[in-house]
């Protein structure tokens, strides 16, 4: 729909072609030695402020000589997380934990007189219960030094590994970041580049616009692009290539917008 009202060939705003900003560069080469040189990371942020994409960048520039394993159901037991790992190293995953974890560590020692290199990938590591983190923890000391597992998470997950009982988890963090909120300009600079990547003028959005939705956005990067992507949307069905004040403020009036405290006057 949008593609056809205003005569682009890309979707806008959307994931297929991952461009990192600044700061995620800077994250990503350093999580990039310490998979080289194998280590216990750590990435966390409020959603949306670009940790998937760090993730997904992991695993499209991988090297061949890198294995990246991802995690992301993260709300299953251990002995089912177990079963993913097995799924994802493609070996068999019949049986107990212990048969699971042994196949586990051959295939970690066999990629490493491979001279390969293994990257484990824990996505929402803070729904994780830490009595199964703790039993990850003590699998992975088994795996010979040529990994390094990343947990990725929000903020809450630091709070977990800072109670006493997790602290051995804690001493085994070679690397830790949390992953900012844009400020407006950088906000807006994410806005235009986007329409540079499709061919759409800077003037697709009009300044007021622009403003009120880098203002909204509060530096979070999916809420800006969900919220241009909306403001689209509301375009297309009123007719209109520039899209104005009205068509944001159509948007940003829709519950999910609003703020707790302005929510009391629609029930």
């Amino acid at each position: 729909m949008i593609r056809s009202f205003y005569g682009i060939k890309e979707n806008p705003f959307s994931g297929e072609h991952i461009t990192l900003l600044p700061l995620q560069e800077d994250i990503l080469e350093t999580l990039k030695v310490h998979n080289a040189q194998g280590g216990f990371c750590l990435v966390m942020g409020v959603p949306g402020t670009g940790k998937s994409v760090i993730k997904e960048s992991l695993k499209e520039h991988a090297s061949k000589q890198t294995l990246v394993v991802p995690v992301a159901r993260t709300l299953h037991t251990y002995h089912n997380t177990v079963k993913i790992l097995c799924q994802a190293f493609n070996i068999e995953h019949a049986g107990s934990d212990f048969k699971c974890e042994k196949a586990l560590i051959q295939e970690a020692c066999s990629l490493k007189r491979q001279g390969r290199h293994l990257v484990i990938i824990i996505d929402d590591a803070h729904l994780m219960d830490m009595l199964t983190l703790r039993k990850l923890r003590l699998l992975f000391e088994d795996f010979p030094g040529n990994h390094n597992v990343i947990l990725i998470g929000q903020p809450e997950l630091l709070d977990k590994i800072n109670l006493g009982v997790n602290l051995d988890i804690k001493s085994r963090v070679t690397y830790s970041v949390i992953t900012k909120r844009l400020n407006p300009d950088d906000v807006k600079a994410f806005i235009l580049a986007a329409l540079d990547r499709i061919k759409l003028g800077h003037n697709t959005f009009s300044e007021d616009a622009l403003e009120l939705i880098v203002r909204s956005s509060d530096g979070v990067i999916r809420k800006t692009k969900n919220l241009c992507l909306s403001c689209m949307l509301e375009a297309v069905r009123s007719r209109k290539k520039i899209i104005d004040l009205d068509n944001v403020n159509r948007v940003l009036i829709q519950p999910h917008w609003r703020k707790e405290q302005d929510l009391d006057i629609l029930y």
